[in-house]
């Protein structure tokens, strides 16, 4: 199973992926991995021009923040330290593990799904060490270490969206094993990476795929065009999702705490209810189910 992507960004797969499988290898540098997968950053290699093209990436996202993201995400993004540099992953990890037990190790690029469930399960962030290149400030195939570090990592200073990711990574090791990882994909997307929150404020973001995104902030929270479905776990992993394209389906959770108690029970008979319904399209709205309106911008 491929996590593709959405169009206006990024290509989002450091979510499970099947390690090189597609029409193009994937980048980075494998030789440099270790069995399970994770390597040395080498923060000394990046170049003046890369901790600049850095600066621009995360000052354009800043701006964008403000009545679009989460409280939880503004509140935790200056972890990431000064943006005039990329940061070392190292120094980073010293102030998560302090807050809530995680780390950041560094990765070539995408991995094997079972390797990226078991740095999820023991509380480790993988995150590609590579930068894009100028020419793909607006658009890249494949994650790299802005994407991963501002759209992923501040959200892991939460306590409870911290807890959540690694009941996923847990729940993805089971789920290679009941051969499920096409239906918890689909909760990954739709929550870490596409995932919207229901404030006192009004809808905003959380997911790291919405969040780096030059386009797709905006989009996601206040265009008419989405539909904006409550969260259910099984609608969730019945749903396809759009990989060229701005999505046609959100779903909206009211809490980290909602998302982490969906995580609670076990998988299998989940599993086997959903592979006995039908696929749900993107954008489909089904009867009876509950909608949010886009955000208006007035709060």
């Amino acid at each position: 199973m491929n996590m593709l992507a959405n169009d206006k960004g990024v290509n989002h797969g450091v979510a499970p992926v099947t390690y090189g499988q597609g029409d193009r290898p994937p980048r980075g540098d494998y030789a440099t991995a270790r069995e399970d997968y994770t390597c040395e950053q080498n923060w000394s290699a990046y170049t003046p021009a890369e901790h600049d093209l850095y600066r621009r990436l995360y000052e354009r996202q800043a701006s964008q923040l403000d009545g679009l993201a989460c409280d939880e995400f503004i509140d935790a993004v200056r972890h990431l330290g000064a943006p005039d540099r990329i940061p070392r992953f190292d120094e980073l990890s010293e102030s998560l593990y302090q807050r809530t037990k995680w780390e950041v190790v560094a990765v070539p690029g995408l991995i094997p799904e079972e390797a990226f469930f078991s740095l999820l399960a023991r509380r480790k962030f993988p995150v590609t060490g590579w930068l894009r290149k100028p020419e793909e400030f607006d658009y890249i195939v494949e994650p790299d270490v802005f994407h991963d570090l501002f759209g992923h990592v501040p959200l892991l200073f939460n306590p409870v969206f911290a807890d959540y990711m690694q009941a996923y990574g847990a729940g993805g090791m089971k789920a290679s094993r009941l051969d499920a990882c096409e239906l918890l994909a689909r909760l990954y997307w739709y929550t870490v990476e596409f995932g919207l929150i229901h404030t006192p404020k009004g809808i905003r973001a959380y997911g790291a795929g919405i969040l780096s995104s030059a386009g797709e902030l905006r989009y996601s929270v206040r265009s008419p065009e989405p539909s904006r479905v409550g969260f259910d776990l099984q609608r969730m992993m019945r749903s396809r999702y759009k990989i060229d394209t701005y999505q046609a389906t959100y779903f909206v959770i009211e809490s980290f705490q909602q998302l982490f108690d969906a995580t609670a029970p076990d998988f299998t008979p989940i599993y086997q209810a959903v592979r006995q319904k039908e696929e749900i399209e993107a954008g489909a709205v089904l009867p009876g189910e509950k909608l949010y309106s886009a955000d208006s911008g007035t709060n």
